[in-house]
């Protein structure tokens, strides 16, 4: 589709997991906008709707198909295109969902605006999607919808063999585009006026494979390029999280003490069935060693309940080493079994009843980490990004070391780095602070 065919035409976009498929949809947004096209929010009304899928998990499979019957509901006429994870990986699926006019899988969704000739309904769902093997290609992306911050794209694809997981299914081998090139993009993210990046991708300590880099070489270029005044690392396999990127981490000037480490199981028995490349007491010395160097730094742990085979002894041995560690907050996901993964021939299910008591054991004790890193951090002083979200007269904004903070709304402070102290717990589980 050409720029005069889409010029007035409205699209819609929702986006489903992870933040790299946030930082994708900007980036294919900007396909729409330069092409002449009208962006507006989802819950409106618009000529096309682009749904960017995740399938990590059932609950994003299920979604998926709410937002198309919403759509189908509020506008049965509207063009829906669905892209992404779960458009490769059950394309078919998503076909037989009345109204959807195009599914393009993980090597075709950058050329979207190829696949439409115009914004009439197709009789039949167009199905665009290679054989995983096939993708090989990495498409730049970076988020540009929050002007404070933007997800930077820095690899895709991941060669591991977690037995519960699809992702290597859906996005295919570990890829990055060269170290120039993303400090080129990460450049312009800073000409815009954007002073914070998010490194993202799907493995991102597996960066350079095919470049013959490193992700510490990666950080070390990113932290010199001028106008970018923090930068944050999404999560990061603890096997790859090596000492030296930590001792970078906590000398440099613009890399925030904030990490994000997946663990999964507490428990070795579980993590060899779940194909983990690490054990519990590998995990544990990366806490010890970001503690030792960084005693202020975030730490936010990915747990998964309820993994075939896990019984109570082992769900209690995750508990006490979730317990023990020095860590800030966890995530905590229920497992859910996929299709075309060794994980979906276990034997053992762990019944639903279960998985959600532990669930809600394990949720209770992220709320006390959470509670307890913040009280640690009451009466010091901190810099804060301020961002434009407004709710009840009050603004928000995250420290170095990712605490969600609260000051009354101020307009001129959304977007600058100001020097903040902590003052105290407020009702929503933020911290208030004042102004330095």
């Amino acid at each position: 589709m050409n720029k005069k065919e889409g010029k007035e035409k409205k699209v819609a976009f929702h986006t489903l997991g992870c933040k790299l498929n946030f930082s994708e949809t900007s980036t294919i947004s900007r396909l729409f906008k330069d092409n002449g096209f009208d962006i507006v929010n989802f819950n409106s009304n618009a000529d096309i709707y682009v749904i960017n899928t995740c399938s990590v998990t059932g609950q994003a499979d299920k979604k998926c198909k709410q937002a198309i019957k919403k759509i189908q509901h509020k506008n049965p006429f509207a063009y829906i295109a669905v892209v992404g994870c779960y458009a490769q990986l059950k394309a078919s699926e998503i076909a037989e969902n009345l109204g959807v006019d195009l599914v393009l899988g993980t090597n075709e969704k950058f050329n979207i605006l190829n696949y439409i000739d115009d914004l009439t309904k197709n009789e039949e769902t167009k199905v665009y999607s290679c054989a995983i093997d096939a993708v090989d290609r990495f498409d730049s992306s970076h988020s540009e919808a929050d002007r404070t911050r933007s997800f930077l794209k820095v690899q895709d694809g991941c060669d591991y063999t977690c037995s519960y997981c699809t992702i290597p299914l859906a996005r295919g081998k570990s890829r990055n585009k060269k170290i120039t090139d993303l400090v080129y993009e990460a450049s312009k993210i800073a000409h815009s006026g954007i002073k914070e990046i998010i490194l993202t991708g799907v493995n991102i300590g597996d960066f350079g494979k095919s470049t013959n880099e490193t992700f510490f070489d990666l950080i070390q270029a990113l932290e010199k390029v001028k106008g970018i005044e923090r930068i944050r690392i999404s999560s990061i396999e603890p096997n790859l999280l090596k000492d030296e990127i930590i001792e970078y981490v906590s000398k440099s000037k613009k890399i925030l003490n904030h990490f994000h480490i997946p663990l999964q199981s507490g428990c070795n028995k579980i993590l060899a069935k779940m194909q983990r490349r690490y054990n519990r007491e590998l995990f544990q010395s990366r806490i010890e060693k970001i503690k030792q160097l960084m005693p202020d730094a975030f730490i936010g742990v990915d747990v998964i309940v309820g993994f075939p085979g896990e019984t109570n002894e082992d769900f209690e041995d995750t508990h006490q080493f979730l317990q023990a560690i020095d860590a800030s907050f966890y995530h905590v996901f229920s497992y859910s079994e996929r299709s075309n993964t060794k994980s979906a021939n276990f034997k053992d299910k762990v019944p639903q009843r279960f998985i959600h008591q532990r669930s809600k054991i394990l949720h209770e004790l992220a709320e006390k980490k959470q509670n307890i890193f913040y009280q640690q951090n009451i009466g010091a002083k901190a810099q804060v990004l301020f961002e434009s979200n407004k709710k009840d007269e009050r603004m928000f904004g995250f420290t170095e070391n990712y605490i969600k903070v609260e000051i009354p709304f101020n307009h001129r402070l959304i977007g600058e780095v100001k020097p903040v102290r902590l003052i105290n717990l407020s009702e929503s589980g933020n911290v208030h602070a004042e102004m330095l």
